[in-house]
């Protein structure tokens, strides 16, 4: 059973909702304008603030059925309760690593904010607060992202997570921050992109 967990998280998470939902409903590949991200960043960009806030939902949506999934079988097959943290992991990885698009997805970001709110909606709070408190001072989602999954780390360990949680927190905030590694060339050298909606 964990190991049949292992495999959804990994295949739900490498489902491209923004990339389905330009093609399906605007007849666009997101990859072949701005910055070719299949991300619900890139599709709000490419696609209109709509598009992209329905990508981030239905991406945020993996990391919640897979947590909830996990949590479910726990409790009923009696396995392990530190899978919820190593499947909101591997569902992220799949997100950025999509089997379906030989492995070239996103940057795990809304993934991050669905795992966070499955978990505990006064942590989605304080992070994404925080988020748009970076995001207004800073004009930079990239900045504001990585900045949120450094803090949720912390956060997650004031909530007294377990330490696989920690763990995976640590983990998954390294994989954002890899994954915004020419984000943050670009912010370096004052050429990232800045929202002007905020």
């Amino acid at each position: 059973m964990s190991i049949l967990l292992f495999i959804f998280a990994y295949l739900y998470g490498s489902i491209p909702f923004a990339l389905l939902l330009g093609l399906l409903c605007y007849h666009k590949d997101i990859r072949k304008e701005g910055s070719g991200n299949v991300g619900a960043s890139n599709a709000g960009r490419i696609l209109g603030a709509k598009a992209g806030f329905f990508s981030f939902l239905l991406d945020a949506s993996k990391c919640f059925v897979v947590v909830h999934l996990t949590g479910f079988c726990i409790m009923h097959y009696h396995l392990n309760p530190d899978l919820v943290y190593y499947n909101a992991f591997i569902c992220a990885l799949g997100h950025c690593f999509p089997i379906f698009l030989n492995f070239k997805g996103g940057k795990a970001v809304s993934v991050l904010f669905g795992y966070i709110f499955s978990l505990s909606i006064y942590a989605f709070i304080i992070v994404g607060l925080l988020f748009l408190l970076v995001l207004k001072i800073t004009k930079y989602v990239s900045l504001a992202s990585m900045v949120s999954a450094i803090a949720y780390v912390f956060v997650a360990i004031a909530f007294h997570y377990p330490p696989a949680s920690s763990f995976m927190n640590i983990l998954l905030a390294m994989l954002i921050i890899y994954r915004h590694r020419t984000n943050i060339e670009r912010i370096r050298n004052h050429t990232e992109n800045k929202v002007t909606w905020i």
